[in-house]
């Protein structure tokens, strides 16, 4: 119909169901074609006074055609408005808007991942699905210069070396970005070490791609505050990165060995939110705890370090509902990075944290580490949807401490190790 309405979710393909629109678009088109033929039966049909020359015939059937060809554009008209009134109540239904791939600046690529695939064997009879729609963020809408620069490349060919214009595209909402068919730019991976040796080895400047970074080399990024929890934390042999999770610097850090204990030593398999340069994720390697971490290249090339180390990087925004299934991780590790809400609305936080808990099974441990309480009311903020969610307090310690990146005055931090209660 001119338009193909964006889907809010994960995978890489949507099934779409009639809405009612849609239905109601059929339903006056229906109705348009069977006056048009009841129109034209007539018309063809009706025979004039038999007492009229052929001429005066000639010019009744004249008549007519021209009645017919009338009322074909009326209704062609109406269809085409109605088609308009109909995207702009669902628009207002469903609260964002479609894209229109009719558009002049769509680039042709994107407009062939987003057209509809109708099932090669009709109507689905289990799910009622009729047709295959590919899903990308509804936020694209209002990003379409970026998303049309985006998918805009030679079919086949190298990709543009354009990953940071796709991560300010997710940071603007737009995720997840639509699938591209063009080869994504390499960087020649010499030097990587074998598992745990890569652990703790020093990552070498000429693996990663230091396209649309500021820094070129891990020494200029060791000496740029890129977030509170990666102050140098890409140095991996001089700097404090070493000694983290297994020697506290103040009461809020607490050692990995000791919230281990906390699960009864059933912690096998844990997702790191934020995990700086996946420190978090090694310490548990050593114990034979595989760790997720959720990253973005913000400023620093954190995803290919990440990977370099021989840890699962996830190159994802906090925005974005978790790809995983409810009740699956024993372990979920965050701290102030969680904090989505630091500038908007804190509904947005609570939705992250209702994310979190989905995936964290019963009985699996929340360690909020050094979460930033910027104020009272943020940690009462915080506190309240703890409460909320039901979950036992192990470990709960509010202190204060000086940014190691600025001499400021002290902030207060809240870190706690939380257990998962089991819901009936």
């Amino acid at each position: 119909m001119g338009s193909v309405s964006l889907k809010i979710g994960d995978g890489t393909a949507r099934f779409k169901r009639a809405t009612f629109c849609s239905s109601a678009l059929n339903i006056l088109m229906l109705f348009s074609v069977i006056t048009t033929n009841l129109f034209a039966l007539y018309a063809f049909t009706y025979s004039p006074n038999i007492n009229n020359n052929n001429h005066e015939i000639h010019n009744h059937h004249v008549k007519n055609m021209s009645l017919i060809s009338e009322q074909v554009s009326l209704i062609i008209r109406e269809i085409d408005y109605s088609k308009k009134k109909l995207a702009q109540v669902e628009k207002e239904i469903l609260g964002y808007e479609t894209i229109d791939l009719s558009q002049p600046n769509i680039a042709i690529e994107l407009r062939l991942f987003l057209q509809k695939h109708p099932l090669p064997l009709g109507k689905d009879s289990r799910t009622g699905i009729t047709e295959m729609v590919a899903s990308v963020g509804h936020s694209c809408q209002k990003s379409m210069d970026l998303l049309s620069s985006y998918m805009n490349y030679k079919v086949g060919g190298p990709c543009p070396d354009d990953w940071s214009l796709a991560q300010k595209l997710i940071l603007r909402g737009c995720e997840p970005l639509p699938r591209r068919r063009c080869f994504a730019k390499v960087a020649a991976k010499v030097g990587l070490l074998r598992f745990p040796y890569s652990l703790w080895k020093p990552v070498s400047d000429k693996i990663v791609t230091w396209s649309g970074l500021g820094c070129k080399s891990f020494d200029c990024v060791n000496t740029k505050k890129t977030s509170k929890e990666c102050v140098g934390c890409f140095d991996l042999v001089n700097g404090y990165e070493k000694e983290r999770y297994v020697k506290a610097r103040s009461k809020n850090d607490f050692v990995i060995d000791d919230v281990l204990n906390l699960g009864g030593r059933g912690i096998r398999i844990g997702f790191d939110l934020g995990g700086g340069s996946g420190t978090f994720a090694a310490r548990m390697a050593e114990r034979n705890v595989t760790v997720i971490t959720n990253t973005l290249n913000v400023d620093a090339p954190y995803s290919e370090f990440i990977a370099a180390r021989g840890l699962f990087p996830l190159y994802l925004s906090l925005d974005h509902k978790f790809p995983f299934y409810d009740n699956v991780f024993d372990l979920i590790h965050a701290s102030t990075g969680l904090d989505v809400s630091a500038n908007g609305k804190p509904e947005k936080f609570e939705f992250l944290m209702f994310d979190i808990d989905r995936i964290l099974r019963p009985g699996g441990l929340f360690w909020l580490d050094n979460f930033l309480c910027a104020n009272d009311e943020k940690k009462k903020d915080m506190t309240r949807l703890i409460e909320r969610f039901g979950y036992k307090k192990l470990k709960w310690v509010v202190g204060e401490k000086v940014d190691s990146a600025a001499s400021s005055k002290p902030e207060v931090y809240l870190s706690a190790v939380l257990q998962k209660p089991v819901r009936v």
